[in-house]
């Protein structure tokens, strides 16, 4: 049964990740090198959290390699979010995010096999039409935004797994696992990456001081406590619920890097009307399900 305990740390771990877009934007290094070291370093991590709190490794083979599959999908996440902030900004690429609620009511009742709720999909539809208000305006970061949506799904794609995953395998093992898997994914892209799409065919695996400071800050606050958290509550909390709540990081991160980044972090008026009929979602959450939580049919 979660408690309200539950709640406030969920959305402490939201407002964290809300400043994940901030964080990126202000490491030197292009995305793809930047989550290349915040796999490394979250893995770390959390293999040395497991140690000092005599914690077990050891899982079953198959569970590694799934859990290691899942690492996969988490860095085609980061990727894509981070890759949208760069070439858009902060508030594009959270936003396109949001749509995570709207993936992951699809998502969980086609994986679980159970009945999928009008009410959560009616939720999940409003954020698209945010995203068309958005849209239907002279938008000029509709990759940006393309990528914010890839990232979304990519979010609610793995936290399904997790969400099964959790009822057996701890959370801080699942964790460690996906980070490795994160870890291969991204050193097995980084060569595919450099003589396609980096600039003059040449990785920058050189961060300065400040960028190792943001790095441990995204690997160890923002993956490692937050993304354990995130999977222990999943016991207690559904995941739409946990998706649809990250609907807030845009809030959060949009007025974070207003405070940090200024005037380049400015949108027009429909950027912020479609942002706000996303976030309504989240506000119109709780009424719904007391009200609504009933399966009207099979998928």
């Amino acid at each position: 049964m979660a408690t309200t305990g539950d709640y406030l740390k969920l959305h402490f771990i939201v407002f964290l990740w809300g400043f994940t877009a901030v964080l990126g934007l202000l490491i030197s290094i292009p995305s793809v090198e930047m989550v290349f070291y915040r796999t490394l370093l979250a893995a770390i991590g959390m293999w040395a959290y497991i140690v000092y709190s005599k914690g077990n490794i050891r899982i079953a083979p198959q569970d590694a390699v799934k859990l290691m599959l899942i690492g996969f999908i988490v860095c085609i996440h980061w990727l894509a979010f981070f890759g949208s902030a760069r070439v858009s900004n902060a508030s594009v690429s959270l936003v396109g995010f949001a749509t995570n609620s709207l993936w992951a009511a699809l998502l969980e009742p086609l994986m679980n096999r159970n009945r999928i709720k009008i009410f959560e999909v009616f939720l999940g539809l409003i954020v698209i039409v945010g995203l068309y208000v958005i849209f239907s305006f002279d938008f000029e970061y509709k990759l940006g935004l393309t990528l914010g949506i890839a990232a979304g799904f990519t979010a609610a794609l793995f936290s399904v797994f997790n969400g099964k995953l959790v009822r057996r395998i701890d959370a801080y093992s699942i964790t460690f696992y996906e980070m490795v898997g994160a870890f291969i994914a991204t050193s097995l892209f980084l060569p595919i990456y450099k003589y396609t799409l980096a600039d003059q065919h040449e990785l920058q695996l050189n961060p300065t001081t400040l960028d190792w400071v943001y790095i441990a800050a995204l690997a160890w606050v923002c993956s490692v406590y937050a993304f354990s958290m995130a999977v222990k509550l999943m016991k207690k909390l559904s995941v739409f619920f946990i998706q649809l709540t990250l609907n807030l990081e845009p809030v959060y991160g949009i007025i974070m890097a207003l405070i940090i980044l200024g005037d380049k972090e400015k949108m027009g008026l429909n950027f912020y009307i479609g942002t706000l009929i996303i976030i309504s979602a989240v506000l119109v959450y709780p009424t719904l399900k007391r009200r609504f939580d009933k399966p009207v049919f099979m998928q």
